[in-house]
């Protein structure tokens, strides 16, 4: 018995987490064996090439999320699948619109992934109004709400005033065989693979260089370590505040000690590699770096920001958890996860949920979709 259809509206925008855990869960609905039709709004970025074969790729090519509506409508009449998952904002009010519009059964679930009040905190009460109204208007409309925390389900439910049973939340597929492989190559860098250098710890953090991953604090924290320790700070990531953090490093004397190597395809290598690995953000949804680098068994240490590590440390059990934006307390939780690291034995299991199979499987359970058995045709 063939498995019933299943859609998957998207913009893939460029080389971020989103699209990255896409491709895994579309991996996990292809090995599933379930037919899936991928709407793409957009096409731009390294992830495009590496959506899993087996994947129906509709590529919609528009300029605003908006004007797919009609596209999307044709597509929900002609097609009518079973379920459509709609992953980020924009493109679940396109696919709740188009559902209304067209008047199929199509289940609709949203996959919201960033804690939204936190994302608009510093924003003008007019700009939180314009993204507040749509998720009050249109949400009600479907048929669940997945989010990667709890946090993120209950600031969604108080925004769109909605029970908070009508949410689910469903673990990222962040670890993939893949993450495994390529933590294995060489990072390249002297001080990771130099056997002169290993002596010395390395701290690791990773993400786009903008003021919500708050490298800042993590560069004055870092001054803070050297002050008790020799070590040495690797930041992954491109970005506007390049510059900044630059001259943030320099002013506090340890630019010697801090490098920062831009955008790399595999971070997991220095991962891997790392002593300690840092996440500094002001906000996050759930953090798939945090998550890898657990699965690779480095210890961590992360701001208790909304939201994602508190529930990934399980408040603090697997690793220091420390207010945001304090230098101080981040330099503390640093020094504490060098001197008493955690094992990667209990780092590996605490999040052993974030695999692609289990995280699959939940997504199909919420999309009312049952994977095909062997042997069914």
């Amino acid at each position: 018995m063939a498995t019933k259809r299943l859609a998957v509206l998207i913009a893939y925008t460029g080389d971020g987490g989103v699209e990255k855990m896409m491709n895994n869960l579309l991996r996990g609905f292809v090995d599933a064996g379930v037919a899936v039709d991928l709407l793409l709004l957009k096409a731009q970025g390294g992830h495009v090439q590496e959506i899993p074969e087996g994947v129906n790729v509709i590529r919609l090519d528009v300029r605003t999320s908006l004007q797919a509506l009609p596209a999307v409508y044709r597509y929900l009449r002609k097609v009518q699948p079973h379920a459509l998952l709609a992953a980020k904002d924009r493109a679940g009010r396109v696919a709740l619109l188009a559902r209304r519009f067209a008047r199929v059964p199509t289940r609709i679930v949203l996959r919201m992934g960033m804690h939204l009040s936190g994302s608009l905190a510093e924003r003008s009460w007019l700009q939180r109004s314009a993204r507040y109204l749509p998720v009050r208007w249109l949400y009600p409309w479907a048929y669940r709400i997945v989010t990667v925390a709890p946090a993120v389900a209950d600031d969604l439910a108080s925004i769109a005033r909605l029970p908070r049973d009508r949410f689910e939340v469903i673990a990222n597929p962040s670890i993939s065989p893949a993450l495994y492989q390529q933590a294995e190559a060489a990072s390249g860098h002297p001080w990771l693979d130099d056997a002169e250098t290993l002596s010395m710890p390395v701290i690791v953090a990773a993400g786009r260089l903008r003021p919500q991953k708050d490298f800042a604090t993590l560069i004055r924290a870092f001054a803070g370590v050297r002050e008790n320790r020799e070590a040495r700070l690797i930041i992954l990531g491109e970005g506007p505040e390049r510059t900044h953090l630059e001259q943030l490093a320099r002013e506090l004397s340890v630019e010697a000690q801090i490098d920062l190597p831009g955008f790399l395809d595999n971070p997991y290598a220095f991962m891997r590699r790392a002593t300690v690995f840092v996440l500094s953000s002001r906000f996050e949804g759930a953090p798939n770096v945090l998550v890898e680098a657990m699965a690779l068994g480095t210890p961590v240490v992360a701001t208790n920001c909304p939201s994602g590590p508190s529930t990934i440390l399980e408040d603090g059990l697997h690793g220091p958890l420390v207010p945001m934006a304090d230098p101080e307390a981040l330099a503390a939780g640093i020094l504490q996860a060098l001197e008493t690291p955690v094992r990667a034995r209990q780092l590996r299991q605490a999040v052993s949920e974030y695999t692609i199979e289990a995280s699959t499987q939940r997504y199909l359970d919420v999309l009312g979709i049952e994977p095909r058995r062997t042997g069914e045709t």
